[in-house]
């Protein structure tokens, strides 16, 4: 099976930007990633992280 593909993917002409394309937009996206964790201000990451433990918020529940 991988011997058919294999063969079917070399014939056709150009296909091989596409793994070097995948390869950069995943490198790029996780160093834009790790570049706005490095720069995020400590007061964002704080009230974000508390959000999910906070019970001022309105919330619904489903009374069944």
């Amino acid at each position: 099976m991988l011997k058919f593909i294999k063969n079917h993917m070399e014939s056709i002409t150009g296909i091989e930007i596409y793994p070097m394309m995948s390869l950069l937009i995943f490198f790029i996206f996780f160093v834009a990633l790790f570049w706005w964790v490095i720069t995020a201000k400590k007061d964002y990451i704080t009230q974000v992280s508390k959000m999910p433990l906070d019970n001022q918020n309105n919330q619904t529940s489903c009374d069944i």
